[in-house]
């Protein structure tokens, strides 16, 4: 009954995620903080486009997405970052961001890189998917800690030469999940600085870009275009997932210099799953408005002074720049999580459940993640419990 919902979980997780969510012993309804799927209302228009492009189920969908989605696309990165891209050469739709991000090691990275078996980079803890695709192409997937100490982003630049010196692509989630850390303009310039000293490809997962409190965050095409880097050293992801609130319309983007897209294209001829064109065409039009994206963000800037106010005073308590998510120090990860499910009903993932061990040691443990995506009160409600049972 839970491998959908839990797909991105590394195996060993398994046998004691089940043991968690089977314990829960206090009573009441239970609250589900572990999965970062939105739960706010999607703009109710998008169904009347879907309606009104029916008839586009009865043809096989553009491959790289229908011009209308590329130029929705091109509009919205000019739009938030100041960067023009070319809707045709530039830009291509994907079936959700996972595909994308997966994809994107199998189109770019060598088999090879100065004769030695490729390495790839990405942050501890990870989204799982990084890791799949550097194995899936053979390269050795090399886990950088994202810890409190460096602000919970990877410093890339520690690593040694010969590692450098072998890597062809780094992966960099920012807005980062799951601390909400936000990359700024001088750490984007110092790791495309490294990828063009080293010769790798920077993939920017920017799927949390578009909730946050404060400043926007600082994309990673941004400061490429600033400092004149190759068009082709940065690929960036996005998606309407989290944007929107449409996990389901599986519907998001890669952006990067021409011959990067090229290939991208090249491997979806062969290997993917465009979206269906009635999708295609909701997407489009959401791409296109900003309204819903202020009124949700709203929303979650509600939830981060709720978490705020009731963990504030919890010693180590960081409130996220960014993102959904809330990562809480605890003393044994796996056993908070179990005496919040026990006791409260209250459902968060170990964090080390989200990181690899990594020369001995595991910097996802002693954290939990709770997803801030239920509607206000069920939220509160969460983090209340969490706070009494946790934080007495």
């Amino acid at each position: 009954m839970y491998p959908e919902r839990f797909s991105n979980l590394p195996a060993h997780a398994w046998p004691r995620l089940r043991a968690l969510l089977d314990v829960h012993e206090g009573g009441g309804v239970p609250v589900h903080m572990t999965i970062g799927e939105p739960k706010h209302v999607f703009p109710q228009w998008v169904m009347e486009v879907i309606n009104e492009h029916s008839a586009g189920f009865n043809s096989y969908p553009p491959n790289d997405g229908a011009p209308e989605l590329r130029q929705a696309i091109a509009s919205f990165v000019h739009r938030r970052y100041g960067v023009p891209v070319d809707a045709g050469t530039q830009v291509m739709a994907l079936n959700g961001t996972r595909e994308g991000l997966y994809n994107a090691v199998m189109a770019l990275c060598p088999e090879t890189k100065n004769g030695q078996r490729p390495a790839i980079l990405m942050p501890n803890p990870f989204y799982q998917v990084y890791m799949i695709a550097a194995l899936s192409v053979g390269a050795d997937p090399v886990m950088v800690p994202a810890t409190v100490e460096n602000g919970h982003l990877p410093d890339f630049s520690s690593l040694s030469e010969e590692t450098l010196n072998r890597t062809t692509a780094a992966y960099i989630c920012s807005p980062a999940n799951p601390q909400g850390a936000v990359a700024s303009a001088e750490y984007w310039r110092d790791l495309i600085g490294l990828a063009e000293k080293y010769d790798f490809k920077v993939f920017a997962d920017e799927c949390y870009s578009e909730i946050y409190r404060g400043a926007p965050p600082i994309g990673a095409l941004q400061i490429a275009q600033d400092i004149g880097a190759d068009p082709d050293r940065v690929v960036i992801f996005h998606s309407l997932s989290k944007r929107s609130n449409l996990p389901g319309l599986r519907s998001g983007f890669v952006a990067s210099g021409a011959k990067n897209i090229t290939e991208i294209k090249q491997l979806r001829n062969y290997a993917g799953a465009p979206l269906p064109l009635p999708l295609q065409m909701a997407a489009a039009a959401v791409w296109n408005d900003e309204v819903h994206v202020s009124e949700n963000r709203a929303l979650y800037v509600e939830k981060y002074e709720i978490a705020d106010r009731i963990l504030g005073n919890v010693p180590g308590y960081a409130s996220p720049d960014a993102g959904f998510f809330l990562w809480l120090p605890v003393e044994y990860d796996e056993q908070a999580a179990v005496k919040l499910w026990r006791e409260t009903g209250v459902r968060v993932l170990p964090g080390g459940y989200l990181a690899q061990d990594w020369e001995g040691v595991n910097p996802g443990q002693g954290y939990i993640r709770a997803a801030m995506v239920a509607p206000k009160a069920e939220t509160e409600r969460g983090i209340q419990m969490i706070r009494d049972c946790l934080y007495p």
